[in-house]
């Protein structure tokens, strides 16, 4: 009996991850709003009653995946800021190249994250564990304190600088249909745009720190 509720287990954590496996790669190829539930089932190759049992609609789904991604790429990101081994610099870089890696994979991730800010932030904050976040003494902010104290920073909010790198980095995969439209880029071209803003993001950032 015992092995049976085991394998039953197994079971469908196989298929849920089959599922969202398949949905990953058609939401990635086709967009959120082209996507159906019939697409992932056929991605799949699992039916569609079955997809409907296990996360009875495409948001759903869609949400799942999504928020999964996030507290992933959060944990990662607390790693990097509290790299005690890293100057305050290489954290920008590497932050700025991990931000842009992650939204070029999941491109929809900006629009998902703005709609639940809207509908209810408070959520979204439980769900991605930012709480934690606020609470931890983060040692990218002690450094920064340090280097004001030696002034080797100038005087100002280091929440500027965050702004600044958020604002940077995830803005242009907010736009990118309306830049892609207008300017007949196509994703490759895109994405290859973005590559680049991996070190042209990191100068400006440092310019804001060093002029203040």
């Amino acid at each position: 009996m015992a092995k049976k509720v085991i394998a039953d287990i197994e079971k469908n954590t196989s298929t849920e991850e089959k599922i969202k496996e398949a949905a990953r790669r058609v939401f990635t190829q086709k967009g959120y709003a082209a996507t159906r539930t019939r697409d992932i089932a056929e991605e799949s190759g699992l039916n569609l009653a079955l997809i409907n049992y296990y996360f009875r609609s495409k948001e759903k789904l869609f949400d799942i995946i999504i928020v999964e991604h996030l507290q992933l790429f959060i944990h990662s990101v607390m790693e990097i800021v509290n790299d005690p081994k890293t100057t305050l610099q290489q954290k920008m870089e590497t932050l700025i190249s991990h931000y842009i890696d992650m939204l070029i994979e999941n491109p929809y991730i900006p629009i998902f994250v703005l709609n639940e800010i809207n509908a209810n932030p408070e959520k979204l904050i439980e769900k991605l564990g930012f709480e934690k976040m606020q609470r931890e003494n983060l040692y990218i902010i002690k450094q920064w304190k340090e280097m004001a104290a030696a002034k080797k920073t100038p005087a100002i909010n280091p929440i500027h600088i965050v702004v600044n790198v958020l604002s940077m980095t995830i803005f242009p995969f907010i736009a990118s249909p309306l830049l892609r439209n207008r300017t007949g880029m196509s994703l490759g071209e895109f994405n290859k745009l973005m590559e680049e803003r991996k070190k042209m993001i990191p100068v400006w950032i440092n310019a804001m720190i060093k002029g203040g």
